[in-house]
């Protein structure tokens, strides 16, 4: 069957109808709905973003603050514990006397009198010719120093200081001695033949915990600054118990202290992202005992009274 021309034009325009419907793309409603979608799925992404962030920000905060206590307690457990050692720094090269010595009072020269201090109980010579003599005189620009020998002594007799400092920590009932808030000791508390004056301050006010640590025969102490703090965001206990606290014992009137308990807590540098609050944490080590301040008190109370050290001068000077 033949179409006339109207037919053909009906197809045509038909034709030209389908084929810009479907070149028109979304609708409106189609685009808002789908922008809303997007945005939907978009905001669920960015939210789990950002708490990531505040998860992150909260692990850092306090991985910071466990770091930071953490290394201020275990600096503070191992130099108390090595409080009271007594030592020349010579100790690689043996100390040994310069020329005889005979019984009875003398001064007499050293290898080195570095260390040494006046009323310092040092054992001189081995063997059946070993004594213990105190120093009366000590001079260290000569290296030569003064006692009362028992026994005469040959040149090259071995000298060595041996005990340990009754107040390595310095106990809180001696004068200008240790309190709650701040730890004094002093020895070769490195275990390098160096003997230094330790304090620890814990300054809850201004929120640090300092160290300053000077020779023990330095003449003063410096003066306290930024630089000394070894622990920031110090704060106040939470049962209010001191930084410091210290077991005592007497023996014929000289003071030990055998144990210290230390707490401290401390707070983020940053509120917690999530929570908006500061987040602490109180370490606690209760039963930190300087082993040498330990032993010479076992020693005392055996009688046994040439190992116990007597405080040096220089460091009686730098406790105030």
């Amino acid at each position: 069957m033949n179409m006339g021309p109207t037919d053909e034009t009906d197809e045509t325009l038909a034709t030209q109808a389908g084929a810009q419907r479907s070149e028109g793309g979304f609708s409106l409603i189609e685009l808002m709905i789908s922008v809303a979608v997007l945005m939907i799925v978009s905001s669920s992404v960015l939210n789990g973003v950002f708490n990531l962030t505040k998860v992150s920000g909260m692990v850092s905060n306090r991985s910071e603050m466990h770091s930071g206590v953490r290394n201020a307690t275990e600096l503070l457990q191992q130099e108390v514990g090595q409080a009271g050692r007594v030592s020349l720094p010579d100790s690689q090269n043996p100390i040994t006397l310069g020329a005889p010595v005979a019984a009875g009072g003398a001064t007499v020269g050293v290898t080195s009198a570095a260390g040494m201090f006046v009323n310092e109980q040092l054992v001189i010579d081995t063997g059946a010719n070993e004594e213990t003599v105190t120093l009366t005189g000590v001079n260290t620009g000569t290296n030569q120093v003064t006692a009362t020998f028992a026994n005469a002594h040959a040149a090259g007799a071995h000298v060595a200081a041996r005990g340990g400092f009754a107040s390595g920590v310095v106990p809180p009932s001696v004068a200008n001695g240790s309190t709650g808030s701040v730890l004094k000791i002093f020895g070769d508390v490195n275990g390098n033949g160096r003997m230094v004056y330790v304090e620890y301050r814990c300054d809850t006010a201004a929120g640090n915990l300092y160290r300053q640590s000077v020779a023990f025969d330095a003449a003063a102490k410096p003066a306290l600054t930024a630089a000394d703090a070894l622990l920031n965001n110090i704060a106040v206990n939470p049962d209010g118990s001191p930084c410091f606290t210290y077991q005592q014992h007497t023996v014929n009137g000289t003071a030990f202290v055998v144990d210290v308990a230390i707490t401290l807590t401390v707070r983020t540098a940053q509120k917690d992202p999530i929570t908006g609050l500061f987040q602490t944490e109180t370490k606690a080590l209760l039963n930190v005992s300087p082993r040498n301040v330990f032993n010479v008190w076992q020693l005392a109370g055996l009688g046994i009274s040439n190992r116990v050290q007597p405080t040096p001068a220089s460091v009686q000077a730098l406790l105030p």
